[in-house]
């Protein structure tokens, strides 16, 4: 008979333990209802708002990775084996130390900071932006650098709030360095999370919850639970169940096999990341090597977001608008297909063959993502074009990526995301380019069978004819781009203008 694991994590300094949590739970249920921690908020119940942000906190590299989530998205058996800090253990956890001058139940600096820049007025959204301040306060300032406007921005990103404003708010994240530090208690902590690891080996094999820590255990679990719902950041299965009201009763996490967790550049260059690596990681792992991508990268959904979901979850559900697709289709990126009879692979524009439909088999899973380094000559362009800056869905989104020598294209990919039922290669439009001059004629032209390739819907983000329109703009945009026209202005530069 199928049981629950028991899920064993750190808070306030001590090992806790919850059994017979159901496997489609989330965090915020647990959370609220079972612990009674109340001051983590039940906003949006879809990752959007951040009122529900709580921090984890896990190892890596032997030291703590300290990272903001969505607790109303995130299952909780997730965080089995790592350390947790919600709005109320600011001041109640005893390996948050304060300096000597400090007396014990002080607000911590990201609560002190919110308070003397006027940073909340209703409050409904305060726990989120302090727990959000929490993680950037321990990644950041606690290891001695600034932080930067652009750096608040960027880290606020999945945190909303309707009434205060976000000045303030920007305003308490900068002063933080300012203020008498906290600090985890880090070698304490890294030791309570090595003695957890520990403990959790050899937990019940027949758990409704399933998280196998190796590639070859994973596989055997999927072959032998085809019909178990398979989670990775449940950035998206989240909303199934906040949403949908779906119930799940056998759970299977890719996230702990430690063969997904990698990124590896391999010999020939080619990077792998696998399916497991997080969408923060992932998309470092590009820019390191297409260092345009960073202001796309940072688009993609809000931080909490980018911490929990993985780059081979957002592929392998194959949603028109999920935005890494047009981005590694038109970098050439294949995708392995791993079961317990082996691996295959395929270009990932293959992967699909209608909407939220691929040709994966009821026993394998997506296991890597294979990624061909830049050539010479390369131009690369993303571009995401949504109602909201930060934390939005697209309208469209478009990646091209042309490699011209001496003045002509020889070769093109073009990716493409919000215009058709999948995401797309635009072949015709990239057969329109090669082997002609890069132009402005040829720009046109190119624009033209780009509008003619695809026939988008009109939905509540925008009308057909205005992606249609999108799509060719776009183009024309990269053209003047590639010959040195106006480029994107920077965080910095834009809040520069709004406050000037």
């Amino acid at each position: 008979m199928s049981t629950t694991s028991p899920i064993r994590f750190i808070r306030r300094g001590q090992r806790m333990q919850l059994d017979h949590v159901a496997p489609d739970r989330t965090l915020l249920e647990v959370l609220r209802e079972d612990l009674g921690a109340t001051g983590t908020k039940e906003g949006c119940g879809e990752g959007d708002c951040g009122a529900c942000t709580v921090v984890l906190g896990s190892v890596h590299d032997g030291r703590v990775r300290y990272e903001a989530v969505n607790a109303c998205i995130r299952l909780a058996h997730s965080i089995d084996g790592m350390a947790l800090w919600t709005v109320e253990d600011l001041t109640a956890d005893p390996l948050i130390q304060p300096e000597a001058s400090a007396s014990p139940g002080d607000l911590h600096p990201v609560q002190q900071a919110l308070v003397e820049c006027h940073g909340t007025q209703c409050g409904f959204c305060t726990p989120g932006f302090a727990m959000s301040l929490f993680g950037m306060y321990q990644n950041h300032v606690c290891q001695g650098r600034p932080v930067t406007r652009e750096m608040a921005v960027r880290e606020l990103s999945g945190n909303l709030c309707r009434c205060t404003g976000y000045r303030p708010i920007l305003d308490a994240a900068q002063s933080l360095p300012e203020l008498p530090p906290m600090r985890v208690d880090e070698p304490e902590l890294l030791q309570k999370l090595e003695l957890l690891a520990l403990d959790g080996q050899g937990l019940e094999a027949d758990s409704t919850y399933k998280a196998p820590g190796t590639l070859a255990e994973l596989l055997a679990a999927r072959a032998a639970h085809p019909q178990a719902q398979v989670v990775a950041g449940c950035t998206d299965v989240g909303l199934w169940i906040t949403k949908g009201h779906k119930r799940f009763a056998q759970v299977l996490d890719v996230t702990r096999a430690q063969e997904l967790r990698e990124v590896r550049e391999q010999p020939d260059g080619l990077l792998t990341i696998g399916a497991a690596v997080t969408l923060t990681d992932a998309f470092a792992a590009l820019v390191a090597r297409w260092p345009q991508l960073a202001r796309f990268a940072e688009r993609f959904a809000g931080m909490p977001v980018r911490n929990s979901g993985t780059l081979g979850g957002n592929v392998a559900n194959g949603s028109p608008i999920g935005d890494s697709m047009p981005l590694l289709i038109a970098l050439g990126a294949q995708v392995e297909l791993a079961s317990t009879r082996g691996s295959r692979r395929l270009p990932l524009e293959e992967l699909y063959t209608g909407y939220r439909i691929n040709v994966m088999q009821p026993d394998e899973l997506l296991a890597f993502i294979h990624v061909p380094p830049p050539v010479a000559g390369q131009q690369l362009a993303a571009y995401k074009v949504s109602k909201r800056f930060d934390d939005d869905i697209s309208a469209v989104c478009l990646v091209l990526n042309l490699q011209v020598e001496d003045g002509t294209v020889a070769a093109a990919r073009i990716g493409a995301g919000g215009v058709a039922a999948t995401p797309a290669r635009a072949r015709a439009t990239e057969a329109a380019l090669v082997g002609q001059p890069w132009s402005q004629a040829a720009a046109e032209r190119a624009a033209a069978a780009l509008q003619a390739e695809f026939s988008p819907i009109s939905d509540m983000r925008a009308s057909g004819a205005y992606r249609r329109a999108v799509l060719g703009a776009l183009l024309q945009r990269f053209w003047l781009e590639t010959q040195g026209g106006p480029q994107p202005l920077s965080l910095d530069q834009l809040n520069a203008e709004v406050l000037a």
